[in-house]
């Protein structure tokens, strides 16, 4: 929801909103951001093949719904291609915005900021996650790259200038985050956007985080998304 007295004009940001599966809980999700929407912020919705009824579900509730190869990489370019904003917004579908978030976005913007991130707090999940996500949020400050659960935004020309993320089954964030910071050091927002801990709940919290480390450090290694995803779990369908 837009906090109070805010008004965005039309196309001024657009949120694109990659999807798979998430009939479950698409339909909450995009109601929070309908606020957003009758300010004029264009929502996206990208879907990447589900099987469920996600698209008919999401419609109603979205300026705009396209479908796309299944990778988020690919979804988010495929969003960014037809979205109309000057700013984009990448949204996961599990990452709620905080009241404030269009604001903060337009200031950091404001401030020749032509990318950043949020702060992220992690829900529904063991009381450990709030450290996990303090030390994302504090090597995301120290290291310059985001992760897609702190909701990337970017101008579009700083968007294009990128060449947009790597269409690769994982790591697409952090690549098109050192893309991004060759540019500018992005605003480190200290607005926290609140993603599910459901991952965690469901592997555990010190085994995700290994995990988590194990693939980053294969990655920084030379180890192709390809087969960091088929690590990950990620099953081509």
């Amino acid at each position: 929801m837009a906090a109070p007295g805010i008004e965005v004009q039309p196309h001024e940001l657009s949120i694109v909103i990659p999807v798979l599966d998430e009939a479950a809980g698409v339909v909450e999700h995009l109601q929070a951001l309908q606020g957003l929407r009758a300010h004029g912020v264009e929502l996206v919705v990208v879907d990447g093949g589900s099987r469920d009824d996600t698209v008919a579900l999401a419609a109603p509730l979205a300026d705009r719904v396209e479908q796309a190869g299944r990778g988020r990489g690919r979804q988010m370019n495929a969003g960014a291609r037809c979205a109309r904003g000057r700013a984009l917004l990448f949204l996961h579908a599990d990452t709620r915005l905080p009241a404030d978030a269009l604001p903060a976005v337009r200031q950091a913007i404001g401030d020749a900021s032509p990318w950043g991130r949020f702060d992220v707090r992690i829900v529904d999940g063991p009381a450990a996650l709030a450290m996990v996500a303090w030390a994302m949020n504090l090597r995301s400050r120290l290291t310059g790259i985001a992760t897609g659960d702190q909701a990337m935004f970017c101008t579009r020309a700083a968007f294009d200038r990128a060449g947009g993320f790597p269409e690769i089954p994982l790591m697409e964030d952090i690549v098109l985050s050192r893309r991004l910071r060759a540019i500018a050091r992005p605003a480190c927002l200290r607005t926290r956007v609140e993603t599910s801990g459901r991952r965690w709940a469901r592997h555990g919290v010190v085994r995700t985080v290994l995990t988590m480390w194990w693939l980053r450090l294969r990655f920084w290694l030379g180890a192709s998304p390809e087969a960091l995803a088929r690590a990950y779990g990620y099953a081509p369908r």
